[in-house]
This record gives structure tokens, sequence and C-alpha cells, in this order.
């Protein structure tokens, strides 16, 4: 369904010639008449069991119950699995709101953070249907819909120890592994698109490198959460998630750019949004060959500023070596 060569500005990895959730919903009339967004309620199982299967392996395609006797290796495993991390992707055209008949979601305009009003929710559920990531849930003691608040409170620089700076949400703060970065982007009041900034970190990522995709975007909705796809899973699992943009931005990923790399280093670096970075070329201090293809790691600096242009963050992309005294063996 995906057309990858029909691509541009507006759909960077192609078209998809599918129906989006808001299309497929007019061809699909129940007892109440048709639905503004294609849905389902979940079951009490699924709701009680979320992560059922999500800790198990993937084995050989149509082979329950077993695993790849002949061990695994790049580019591609034959039993495999990976976290998904998931949370509100705070949409563009979010499903939940178009939805609601109590109009008591709403999308800020100055963050672009999706929020239920309690107070005219009346627990209709129709946001928990539309969702297609299931991040609208129902509470049975208030009988309302609750969901990520996107931590607005932070993004506002209301945090205590902030000073006014915006801070990232608690979910991206404690995460030990370091993998997640959240940011703030520009919009062009002509087109509605991002505003060309590729010295902001997460611009850089999705517009300028593409190796971070949104998921599922043949949904329709625009997601604001993006992943960079795991290089180990089968290309076409990969594809129904991701899209086309896949094969892309894996190579990248795979052999980064010396600009990337550095940004990279930036994930988790510390608490505050970075907002703008700039990079300090340093030395050569390693080469070899990828997929073929030589390639050198270079001992750059990045620079993160927040969005007043101050300074939060130096980090190098060679991690210094910190040697323990005979004294200190161990950290007890």
């Amino acid at each position: 369904m995906w057309d990858a060569t029909n691509n541009g500005n507006r759909r960077p990895y192609g078209a998809y010639g599918g129906m989006t959730i808001f299309e497929a919903a007019s061809r699909r009339i129940g007892p109440e008449g048709p639905q503004r967004v294609l849905g389902y309620q979940p079951s009490d199982a699924e709701w009680r069991f979320p992560n059922i299967g999500e800790d198990t392996a993937k084995g050989p395609k149509g082979v329950r119950g077993t695993y790849d006797k002949k061990g695994v290796q790049l580019p591609e495993h034959k039993s495999w699995f990976f976290y998904l991390q998931r949370i509100c992707n705070h949409c563009t055209y979010p499903a939940c709101l178009a939805a609601c008949p109590r109009k008591a979601i709403y999308k800020r305009p100055e963050d672009g953070i999706v929020l239920i009003d309690q107070e005219r929710c009346r627990g209709y559920r129709k946001c928990v249907e539309a969702c297609p990531y299931k991040k609208s849930m129902f509470r049975t003691n208030t009988r309302t819909s609750e969901k990520c608040i996107g931590c607005y409170p932070r993004i506002e620089g209301k945090e205590a120890l902030s000073n006014g700076t915006p801070w990232e949400t608690r979910c991206m703060t404690a995460c030990v592994g370091k993998i997640r970065m959240q940011g703030l982007v520009g919009v062009d009041q002509k087109t509605g698109d991002w505003a060309n900034d590729p010295q902001n970190p997460i611009y850089f990522l999705v517009k300028k490198e593409k190796v971070a995709l949104p998921l599922y975007p043949q949904f329709g909705t625009e997601p604001n959460g993006y992943y960079i796809p795991p290089r180990w899973v089968p290309r076409p699992y990969l594809h129904q998630m991701f899209g086309p943009g896949v094969d892309e931005a894996i190579e990248r990923y795979a052999a980064p750019s010396r600009e990337l790399l550095a940004v990279m280093q930036l994930f988790r670096a510390q608490q505050a949004i970075v907002a703008r970075f700039e990079i300090k070329e340093g030395p050569k201090v390693f080469e070899t060959k990828i997929n073929g293809k030589p390639w050198a790691l270079f001992n750059d600096t990045v620079i993160g500023y927040d969005g007043k242009g101050n300074e939060l963050v130096r980090l190098t992309v060679e991690e210094g070596l910190q040697k323990r005294p005979a004294e200190r063996a161990n950290s007890i």
C-alpha cells in the first residue's frame, strides 16, 4: 500500500495508498450511525494483560513455540524481540479529539500537547475506542477518561528547580538507558509543516537525517513520537510499523554521519530541553569499514543550548576513561 517513489516535502517517506482511520470510518456504519474514527474497544483481557507476548522472542514464521536452531546474526535475526516504548503521541490530528462527542479533548496551540478536560468528560469512552495507540484509558472510580498530560508543567518551565527553563517529561528524564530525547519545534505558518531549523536536534533527527520515524503513520493521525528502528528485526515487520523509510533510516544509523554521531550524544544528557546544538570538530580516532564502505570516528564536541541560548551540556563523542585508584579497587 506504500509507494515509496511518490515522496516530497509533505510525504518524506512516500505516499500511502490505503485509507486512514478517519477515511475508513465512513464505510463502517453501526447501530449508532457513521463514526468519525474507525476504532475498537479493548476487551477486559487486553486491559488485564497488556504485555502478553511482548517478552517472548519471535521464532520461525508459521511455527509456534520454537526458535531458530542456527543462531542469529546481522543484518536480520531469525529469532528476535524488542521493547516498543509507547506513550501518547500527542498527534497532529488526534483521533481521540475527533471522536469525543463532548468536545472534552483539546490540543494546546503553544506546544501541541493533547489534554482531556475532566469536568467536561462524561466517560463515553469514544476516545478509548478511537485512539489507535490505545493511550486514552477509562478510570472506573471517576467514570472519566484519562491520558498522558505530556508533563506540561515541566514543558512550561514550572518545575521547582528549573528556573523557568523547559524540562523534559518524567518518562524521558527517568530513562536509565539514555535512549529518549524530547524537544519542541517551530511551525511554518504558511505551510503548517515544521519550520526549517537544522540545528534543532529533533528536527535534525526527523527531517534532515531521517533516522527517526513515526509509529504506524498509515493511521493518518500524524503522531509526534518518533523511533529509531532496530536493525536486527525483519524488514517486512518494520515496514508495517514505520513505513518505507525504514531501509534508509537503518542504513544511516548503522553507519552514522559525523554530525549524527555527535547529536546522538545529547540523548538524555540532562533534564532541560535542548533547543539548539553546535558541533566543534575534533581529531580522527578510529577507522574501519561498515557494509564495505570506509567509515571514520571523530572525537567531536557537541554543545547543547536551551531556547534562550544558554549552554546546557558539552560532550565529546569519545567517552573519557576514568581509572580507579588502587586504594579504591571497588565502589564499596
